[in-house]
């Protein structure tokens, strides 16, 4: 029974790791509720097919289109969206014998209900639920004599939404940032669950391929989740103290997993080599060139105490897997306080291992790893017992506390740009309504009975997507996702044959379905969708194989008349969408590593910026996050550009090293108090002010290329300093500022910049090479 049970917790936390804070499983759950409610009352009432059909879109739309985090906004949107329904029913019946003026008022529609986009969630929940319930209000041909029923069947749906949202599956933001907390302690022990792996075989073997797979898929679900915890901390803590510290924490432990990952490569790689291994966290597929890969042999520096260090680093780091794992009780016990004292240890010199120094870093990476979970523990309140600590633990206790207090002296108050030019949602609102009257002329032409198919994929298509080449593929998946439907469909309809219940039941898996994967895979989504309507007509008795060839046709329709819009009508192409994009993340990673230097060559806190460091890095993170989705289009698998697609994938991996350096340079900035800076180096001041030129370079090459534009080189970080650098929190931040360095020299040659040396005593040595057509 015991093992059934730790299955059963082992199946639950992976399920809670692929979806993190349960967000989708409880939209998914919400959607189908609603609709059960929503039919089971109707069908009671003996409600005809057509208020059927009315109440599920009704219930559906309802519960779908409503994403704010906190309760009493969606409250407030919920009783926003039945007037909003309400009128589009009855327009819709009114108009249902005009069908040529209902055409032109279902443009005009759909020109509202994407332009109030612009007032954020709300606006966007409003106009799908109107489009919605226009839509379906034509489909079923209701006239003027059914609005009474048609505005109850609404009502209905309505009341039956709330009652499943705000009553049976009630879900305060407490509740899901807790559980995003939780999938992000799962996320990090298989992070270590990965290191461990590494490090079990030392120095004798060569690393598998497998294992940096696994390494690299494992850190970018990690960073995935912070992300998410990130977008729900305001909803989900009683305050913006509480919730900047809970960022602050959660930053941290990212960083610090991201940086213990990089130093066990390091110490398992040859002697003599100094391979740059951010990129085998950031970019599938790299590896250092080979010979240099990590564990290929013994070297001559590979000691018994180098042996002996990696088993101990090995058991560590499960040890550390183990903490991570217990709850708030479990963490009680005095077993938990030996253990953390002694991860905890690592952080000072006295208790490293006799091993190389590369090793020495790795344990010291296990230290600053167990401190950042001490921080988040104490953030969340579910460490204060402080009777067995240590001399270590005591101390990292008072850093994060007076951390914790300066923090609550910062005032936030970011600048926000004013955007200037025509609004996404604007551009956006012209080109859904032309693609959508292109969409109704060619729908009727194919069948004056299936138009709305091609209306449907033309305003989804819209959805979330900003350039043309977005488009593009969001249409390409539609239509592989509703193939595949066509034929599992056909395979559904002869599984079900005439049996009603049977066939009813798949239909509301098939909504779980939808659901559940809308978030994770348009492709999926559109599977789920197409399988449903052939049960649907199963269920009506109008099944036949014609129809689901027709729903191709029609879906290819709507995403050919989608894209004829984007290319034609305020068009942005995915150059310009990813220029932008790009942009943008080095003007935000020039914020962190500005404000990053300034404040370790003593700048108070107070005169570098509203915002902390940490708050920066996150603000290049979400930046990078939009870039990773521009660049979409380039590094798909069906892009015919393959040379770009290469060109895009590698600047996206120099990018998101320049990334995981500006955030642990942050982080080791703002753990340094104002009273106690680095000592100042002119040296380092000209290290980061070359990096500080080349970004600023790179801004105005891409904003506007001019020719013999380059970027600066010179001696490396380490050899500009010279003698070696005493202390380890210096050698981090010339380790950092050196790759950061590296990296942006790196993303010269694919965005076709070239490079000169700085010469003081004389002009620079340029070398430019030829302009990268893939660029």
């Amino acid at each position: 029974m015991g093992r059934v049970r730790q299955a059963t917790a082992g199946m639950w936390d992976r399920f809670t790791a692929s979806d993190p804070g349960l967000i989708r499983l409880l939209s998914a759950s919400d959607t189908v509720g609603g609709i059960v409610v929503t039919l089971a009352v109707l069908a009671a009432l003996h409600a005809p097919v057509t208020l059927l059909v009315v109440g599920a879109v009704a219930a559906m739309a309802s519960s779908f289109a409503i994403t704010e985090p906190r309760l009493r906004d969606q409250a407030v949107t919920h009783a926003l969206g039945l007037p909003a329904a309400l009128l589009s029913v009855v327009l819709a019946a009114l108009l249902v014998s005009h069908r040529v003026i209902a055409d032109l008022v279902f443009i005009v529609l759909i020109f509202g209900a994407v332009y109030i986009r612009r007032f954020g969630k709300r606006g966007t929940a409003l106009g799908m639920i109107a489009f919605q319930l226009f839509f379906v209000s034509q489909f079923v041909q209701a006239g003027p004599g059914m609005l009474p029923q048609l505005c109850g069947a609404v009502a209905v749906a309505f009341a039956g939404g709330a009652l499943v949202r705000f009553g049976i599956l009630r879900t305060d933001p407490e509740r899901t940032l807790e559980r995003l907390q939780r999938a992000f302690r799962v996320r990090l022990g298989r992070v270590l669950d990965v290191l461990a792996e590494v490090a079990a075989p030392g120095l004798s073997a060569p690393l598998p391929d497998r294992a940096v797979a696994d390494l690299h898929r494992s850190t970018a679900r990690l960073h995935e989740c912070a992300l998410m915890i990130q977008s729900r901390l305001e909803a989900g803590t009683p305050d913006a103290r509480t919730a900047a510290l809970v960022q602050r924490r959660v930053a941290e432990a990212e960083i610090a997993t991201e940086r213990l990952g990089i130093l066990l490569l390091r110490a398992l790689e040859p002697a003599g080599q100094d391979a740059d291994y951010t990129l085998t966290l950031h970019l599938p597929g790299h590896l250092p060139a080979p010979g240099t890969s990590p564990g290929t042999s013994p070297g001559p520096e590979a000691t018994g105490p180098d042996v002996a260090a990696l088993r101990t680093l090995e058991r560590e780091l499960r040890a550390l897997r183990l903490l991570i794992d217990l709850t708030a009780e479990q963490r009680r016990g005095t077993g938990y306080a030996v253990v953390r004292n002694r991860l905890l240890g690592y952080r000072g010199d006295g208790r490293l291992p006799d091993a190389s120094p590369a090793v020495q870093d790795a344990f010291r990476g296990v230290g600053e790893l167990a401190r950042a979970m001490l921080g988040l523990h104490l953030a969340l309140d579910q460490d204060r017992d402080s009777a067995d600590d240590s001399p270590e633990t005591a101390r990292s206790r008072e850093e994060l506390e007076a951390e914790d207090v300066s923090l609550a002296a910062e005032e936030e108050d970011e600048d926000r740009a004013t955007p200037t030019g025509i609004s996404p949602a604007t551009r956006a609102a012209f080109q859904v309504a032309t693609g959508s009257g292109l969409a109704i002329l060619g729908g009727e032409l194919l069948s004056p009975q299936r138009w709305y198919w091609a209306v449907l994929t033309c305003w989804v298509v819209f959805i979330n997507t900003a350039s043309t080449g977005e488009i593009l593929i969001k249409g390409y998946r539609r239509l592989i996702g509703t193939i595949v439907g066509v034929v599992a469909g056909l395979a559904l309809a002869v599984v079900v044959g005439g049996d009603p219940w049977l066939a009813f039941a798949l239909v509301i898996v098939c909504i779980f379905g939808m659901s559940f994967t809308a978030p994770l895979s348009y492709t999926l989504m559109s599977f789920f969708v197409t399988m449903m309507l052939g049960l649907l007509y199963t269920l009506l008795h109008t099944f036949s194989t014609a129809v689901l060839v027709l729903r191709i046709e029609e879906t290819a329709l709507g995403a050919a008349c989608g894209l004829i819009a984007a290319v034609l009508v305020l068009p942005v192409d995915t150059g310009r969408r990813t220029d932008e994009q790009l942009r943008q993340v080095l003007q935000r990673l020039d914020d962190v590593v500005s404000a990053a230097v300034a404040r370790l060559s003593g700048a108070p806190a107070a005169d570098l910026s509203d915002s902390g460091l940490l708050t920066r890095a996150r603000d290049l993170d979400t930046a990078l996050d939009g870039l990773r989705r521009a660049v979409k289009p380039l590094t798909h698998p069906i892009s015919p550009l393959r040379a770009r697609r290469r060109n895009a994938r590698h600047v996206m991996g120099l990018l998101e090293t320049c990334a995981y350096h500006a955030r642990s340079l942050a982080a080791t900035a703002e753990q340094i108090p104002d009273s106690q800076p680095m000592p100042g180096d002119p040296r380092l001041a000209e290290a980061a002010g070359r990096i500080d030129r080349n970004l600023r370079t790179l801004i105005r090459w891409i904003a506007k290329p001019e020719r013999g534009t380059t970027l600066e080189t010179g001696p490396d970080v380490a050899a500009l300093l010279g003698e070696p650098v005493q202390g380890t929190v210096a050698l981090r931040v010339l380790r950092h500022l050196q790759r950061m360095d590296e990296g942006i020299l790196g993303l010269a040659r694919p965005l076709g910049l070239g490079t000169a040396l700085a010469d003081r005593d004389g002009p620079a040595r340029s070398s430019m090479p030829a302009r990268d057509s893939s660029a």
